[in-house]
């Protein structure tokens, strides 16, 4: 085997693809990209958040929030409204539209799960979450 394909940028970039694709084919259908999937899955956790604050929770910049909640916007599955006190301030809901699909988008994202770790078992399915979890909030720190 090529030492590339044991590098651990290129282990995780494939695995991330395969995974993107799973994710893109179940959201096809509600014309989602995964990233406008992510914002909708942290907006159905908090009903309302600024679009600083959805950036900070996905670790997305403003630039990609903002064109993301736009087409968000455009399709219907978000209201964009100003804050009252900082003009500033984007505050971001759902619509009546999203809050229809939440339960067959929540059971489409454990779908997604179970097809990506399908070949692990459970306690390997835990390790990989915490390793993956530790990799990325330690380097944050």
């Amino acid at each position: 085997m090529p030492s590339y394909q044991n590098f651990i940028v290129f282990l995780l970039a494939k695995a991330n693809q395969k995974a993107q694709g799973v994710l893109k084919r179940y959201l096809k259908p509600y014309g989602l990209t995964p990233v406008q999937g992510l914002v909708l899955e942290a907006l159905y956790n908090e009903a309302t958040l600024t679009a600083g604050e959805i950036g900070k929770r996905l670790l997305l910049d403003n630039a990609t929030v903002s064109g993301v909640l736009e087409r968000l916007s455009e399709a219907g599955w978000i209201h964009k409204t100003g804050d009252t006190e900082d003009r500033r301030v984007i505050r971001v809901s759902l619509t009546r539209m999203a809050m229809d699909h939440q339960k067959m988008l929540h059971g489409d994202r454990e779908k997604v799960s179970q097809e990506i770790l399908a070949p692990f078992s459970h306690e390997e399915r835990i390790i990989l979450k915490r390793l993956l979890r530790d990799l990325y909030l330690e380097n944050d720190r």
